[in-house]
């Protein structure tokens, strides 16, 4: 087992011991979640999840909330931001908590770096530990910082959700996925709270296996994208329950179009099951998505560890 591995695999200790958030969305507020790369694709989920509890809400990138802010909210003075950053030292990202500091804004952070720019900027922390096998390559902080978003939320996440990712992630590791070294075109569809989810595992097998991936909500998939599908595409659907029927006529669509489908909860040429509740989704399907992006990027003898063109922490010149 590699390092990337025993960062997936190891993760959910981490999980169970995170405690409740130690702050609440405030009514009367618009929150703006930002992040960059990995922690935009959770600022998107977790913008839904606060809008989907009543809490207004909107995911913006670090650099054009810092850029723009009044486009992307008309009235800035009435919003509180909420900053995702692994490592809490992203420039794009510390310059725009400090830009919305500066405008009297309150700054929220979610990172697993306690002793970072972000924490020193921000008026509320929640924070907690990485694994320490954790590379380049986001894994089980991507995951807590998800569960930490979900805890701010008001969601109750317990150990249920723990139990759910692990056996989707065993089921995942134990699937054969041999049909996957032929394919070199990868496409994610989720919809809510999980199209986060699906950029994000677009974005994991990408850093990781040098692949070409794309992510849209299922049903837009159909009008122009769905032109590339052939048998060098696969598809991973991320269902969701209460639009299940739908997803699943898509993939009966895409399998005759030639694409191998993978099902997060549904149908597909390989199905994954899953028994979790609706908010928790996302969380459970995460560590299968990354071991996904681990196990192309073998087939392809690609270094997870170091992946070409990036690092650790981004940081403007």
């Amino acid at each position: 087992m590699n390092a990337t591995e025993k960062s997936i695999f190891e993760q959910f200790p981490y999980w169970d011991a995170l405690g409740d958030a130690i702050v609440a969305p405030e009514p009367g507020k618009t929150y703006i979640v930002l992040g960059c790369g990995s922690s935009y694709n959770l600022a998107l989920s977790t913008a839904v999840l606060l809008n989907e509890r009543g809490t207004p809400a909107i995911a913006v990138p670090g650099n054009e909330w810092f850029r723009r802010p009044q486009s992307y909210c008309a009235d800035p003075s009435n919003a509180v931001v909420i900053a995702i950053s692994r490592s809490g030292e992203s420039s794009e990202l510390v310059r725009a908590v400090q830009a919305s500091r500066s405008m009297g804004l309150e700054a929220i952070g979610i990172t697993c770096s306690d002793r970072s720019s972000l924490a020193r900027h921000s008026n509320h922390l929640i924070a907690s530990p990485t694994h320490p096998s954790e590379g380049i390559v986001m894994t089980a902080s991507a995951s807590l910082m998800l569960l930490m978003a979900l805890k701010f939320a008001g969601y109750k996440v317990g150990n249920e959700a723990t139990i759910a990712a692990r056996d989707m992630l065993e089921n995942l590791a134990g699937s054969d996925l041999s049909a996957l070294s032929s394919r070199s075109h990868f496409v994610f569809l989720g919809g809510g709270a999980l199209y986060g989810l699906a950029a994000e595992g677009g974005l994991k097998l990408q850093e990781m296996a040098c692949t070409f991936t794309q992510a849209y909500h299922p049903l837009e998939y159909r009008h122009g994208p769905v032109s590339l599908v052939d048998e060098r595409s696969a598809i991973i659907i991320l269902y969701q329950p209460d639009t299940r029927e739908e997803e699943e006529q898509l993939a009966d669509e895409l399998r005759a179009k030639g694409g191998f489908v993978i099902g997060f909860g549904g149908k597909g040429h390989l199905s994954l099951a899953v028994k979790a509740a609706k908010e928790a989704l996302g969380l459970v399907y995460l560590p299968a998505l990354q071991l996904l992006g681990e196990r192309v990027a073998q087939m392809q003898g690609q270094d997870t560890s170091a992946p070409r063109h990036l690092a650790k922490v981004v940081v403007l010149a």
